[in-house]
């Protein structure tokens, strides 16, 4: 069984290779992205596959490290936040993320095709300053 550091390796390259389609799938404008169903939801699976790793990765080094237990996903950024792991101007959009993971799951119904297409264009580097905070942990 690998040890909670290799999972979080493994996952940060899962992440960066979600990070690089996600980045392809926002070349488009937003019409292009509005007229294609397929391209919407293979987006909406990369997003949510993304959060899912960063929240994989939190929740590994916070149990390797032994830090607190958090209460939830948000939580588990929140724990790294405290820990000094995360820089704290990072931490609202990573408890944005993990919000907007939630509506991914249970609210797919309610999704906003224009705000998974604003995502693309302005938060994707979120998800590379997350990855590189941790990567320097390690």
């Amino acid at each position: 069984m690998a040890g909670a550091s290799e999972v979080i390796q493994e996952r940060l390259k899962l992440l960066d290779g979600y990070a690089r389609r996600l980045r392809e799938l926002g070349e488009r404008t937003l019409e292009e992205y509005l007229a294609d169903e397929l391209i919407r939801r293979a987006t909406e699976r990369l997003l949510h596959l993304a959060i899912e790793a960063c929240l994989d990765i939190g929740h590994h080094l916070i149990a390797e490290r032994g830090y607190r237990a958090p209460e939830d996903n948000r939580d588990a950024f929140r724990v790294l936040a405290e820990e000094g792991l995360i820089q704290e101007d990072l931490l609202p959009r990573l408890l944005e993320m993990a919000g907007f993971r939630n509506l991914l799951v249970h609210g797919y119904a309610r999704i906003d095709d224009a705000v998974v297409h604003t995502i693309l264009g302005q938060h994707l580097d979120d998800l590379d300053a997350y990855a590189r905070a941790i990567a320097e942990t390690l």
